[in-house]
């Protein structure tokens, strides 16, 4: 008797232990299926967010987007081109602005050349000795002679320095006394200006230099002898101290 008590006891009690425990499971499992069917912070705001718009496409051709390009693209090119422009235009300037100062340069020092030239050839005229002028009715022999002391007596008239013995040596060694001479294979010859004359001369020269008075054929004995002495005195200071070619 008493054990089957015991038994119905101990049967009671694990029935309301077991009562317990699944009642505690079942609060459990309760509390578990409730904390995951409510959604958490992040999943509260992911499933609030607004859902993208749907993207529309259109079968229309997308319209002056290449031809805008391409007009930006001819602008800026026209941009570097007149930047280019400038650069050359000013480059050009430049060079003409100092092609110009040098002509400047250049022409100042030619006049101041030529001032300097002028000058000397004034102090050096200033400096002949004065002659006594020549007796009217003097003649003179149609030779080598004659045509030496003619010229003389020109010079003398004209303040040209020379003598009878340098004119005569500079004929000699440059002519042979032959007024008709002509020089065809010098420098002067290649460039056609042979010099010509008892003196040897050059046209431009004689013309330069030739004394007023005298005649204008450069084959003239007396103006070629004159003519030449002129120059030597300008270059030489006389025809005295020429005594090679000239």
């Amino acid at each position: 008797m008493l054990d089957k008590l015991n038994i119905r006891r101990r049967g009671r009690s694990l029935n309301q232990a077991h009562k317990v425990a699944l009642a505690g499971a079942a609060t459990l499992g309760a509390a578990a299926l409730a904390f995951s069917a409510a959604p958490s912070q992040a999943d509260t705001t992911t499933s609030e967010a607004a859902a993208p718009a749907p993207v529309k496409f259109s079968s229309e051709p997308i319209k002056d987007v290449k031809a805008s390009v391409t007009d930006q693209l001819a602008d800026d090119s026209l941009k570097v081109q007149a930047i280019a422009a400038r650069k050359q235009a000013a480059a050009q300037a430049a060079a003409k602005q100092k092609a110009e100062a040098a002509a400047k340069k250049a022409a100042a020092v030619r006049k101041a050349q030529a001032a300097r030239k002028a000058k000397a050839a004034a102090a050096r005229s200033a400096q002949r000795p004065k002659m006594a002028p020549v007796a009217a009715g003097k003649t003179y022999g149609d030779n080598l002679n004659g045509w030496i002391r003619e010229a003389l007596d020109i010079m003398d008239r004209h303040n040209i320095p020379g003598s009878y013995s340098g004119l005569h040596r500079n004929i000699m060694r440059e002519s042979s006394g032959n007024p008709n001479a002509i020089n065809g294979w010098d420098i002067n010859a290649v460039n056609g200006i042979p010099s010509k004359g008892l003196l040897q001369v050059i046209p431009p020269t004689f013309e330069a230099y030739r004394v007023a008075g005298t005649s204008a054929n450069i084959y003239d004995p007396v103006a070629n002898i004159v003519a030449a002495a002129n120059y030597a005195a300008d270059k030489y200071g006389s025809i005295d101290n020429v005594n090679s070619a000239y």
